[in-house]
Parts: C-alpha cells; structure tokens; sequence
C-alpha cells in the first residue's frame, strides 16, 4: 500500500512539470491519434449503416452516435476542469490552471455539438428546434460556463490571476453537472430518459447499443488526443522563453 501511494504521489508531482509533461505526451499523442480516428470510423460507420432503424422514429434515431457521445463528453470535460480548479486553489498546482484553460474551449466545442446535433434530432421528433426544456436548458447554461471560463482568462494578464480565477468559476459551475444529469428525473421534461444503464438493463436494443458505446468510447479518446494538443500548445506558449523549451526546439530542427 505504501508503495502504491508513493508511486501515486511520485506521478503526482511529475504531472505538475512542464518538461516532464511535454516529453511524455508526445510518445502518447501519435498512436492515440490513430486510435481515437481508427475506433471513431468504426462506431459512425456501424452505428449510420449497419445499426437497425428505430420502430418509433425512423432513420432520424442515428444522430444519437453523434449527439450522446458529445453530451457525455461535454459533461466530463466540465467535472475534470471544476477537479483541476480545486486542486489548483487548494495546492496551487500550475498544471491544473494550464489545464482549465488548455480544456475549455474543446468542452465547449462538444457542448455546441451536444445542442445542435440535438435541434437537429428534435426538430422532426418534438416538431420544434428548441424547446425550454429542462435538460436542454441546463446544457446551454453548461456552454454559458464554458464560455465564461474562457472569456474570464482572457481578461486578464497576468496567468497566475487568471488560473485562479478560472478555477473557482469552474467550481461554481460544478453545481450544474447533477442538475443536467437528473433534470429528466426531476422535472417533467420532452426530453427522453437515459437509455444505457450501469447497474440495470439498458433500455437500448443491444443492435443499436453496442456501435453507441464504441462512439462514446471514440470521443473520449478524441478529447484526450485535443486535449493533449491543447495542453503541448499552451505549455509551448508559456514556456518558448525557457531553457528546456529551447532545448526541445533545437533538437526537433
């Protein structure tokens, strides 16, 4: 046990350093890159044209691979930025402040997909693009948050005030994620309940599941490769004065 928190700890600390960081992704980043576009061909494939249609609505059913994977995705994003928030104001961790603002403009991407991928499937199910409902209406405040993370960044200079900033905004924020998740539950909503289920049966056709779950799993794996992206390029931009950063770049030429 000791030696499992002691390698814990050891990680801990080594994700905190930009140069550690930087080297390592960059042995991560290209086979995940194959990964995440290999897995993401064979979901959207499966999923638009070998998934069966659905007996209630018809072909319109298949934007799910699209929009329950953004949603899931959307909602992860914002959890690991109000996490890296806290761990920023409680031990000052500079890595968790590059994170927030490295994530944030790509969980609002997928937050944007998430709603209109969603207009697009409720317009011809609910006769109407956009309804006050209450889940939709909780995704647009969580948009709302990502937008305001990454206008709060920008308005300041100096980044140490802006990491902290940033990080208690996105806990505030935090307190959305269970009103998204249960505002099917909570109020009567157009919106359908969940229909893949951890600890009871899903109520998804295995047909229809199975290609649903390779898309989700393909997102993550597309967050992770952006994310890694997005981390190198703000690292690269704090960083380019640096020794090590120089060090890097002559190396690469």
């Amino acid at each position: 046990m000791n030696k499992l928190f002691s390698a814990i700890k050891l990680f801990y600390h080594k994700l905190g350093s930009y140069p550690w960081f930087y080297s390592i992704s960059s042995k991560f980043l290209p086979i995940s890159s194959v990964l995440a576009l290999m897995i993401f061909g064979i979901g959207i494939v499966w999923g638009i044209f070998y998934s069966p249609s659905d007996a209630t609505q018809g072909e319109i059913y298949r934007i799910i691979y699209m929009h329950v994977p953004a949603a899931s995705v959307a909602q992860s994003i914002y959890f690991a930025l109000a996490t890296a928030g806290f761990v920023y104001i409680v031990w000052k961790m500079k890595m968790a402040g590059l994170f927030i603002k490295a994530m944030a403009p790509i969980g609002a991407s997928f937050t944007l997909l998430a709603l209109i991928s969603g207009a697009i499937w409720g317009q011809p199910t609910w006769g109407t693009w956009w309804v006050w409902d209450a889940r939709l209406t909780s995704t647009l405040v969580l948009l709302l948050f990502y937008l305001a993370i990454i206008g709060l960044y920008s308005s300041f200079d100096n980044k140490k005030s802006a990491d902290q900033a940033v990080s208690i905004l996105a806990m505030v924020g935090a307190i959305n994620l269970p009103i998204i998740k249960k505002s099917v539950d909570w109020w009567n909503t157009l919106h359908q309940p969940s229909s893949i289920r951890v600890f009871e049966e899903s109520s998804i056709s295995s047909e229809m599941l199975y290609p649903l779950l390779v898309c989700i799993l393909a997102f993550y794996l597309l967050v992770f490769v952006f994310g890694l992206m997005a981390i190198r390029a703000e690292i690269a931009k704090r960083e380019m004065n640096k020794e090590w950063f120089k060090k890097i770049i002559i190396k690469n030429d």
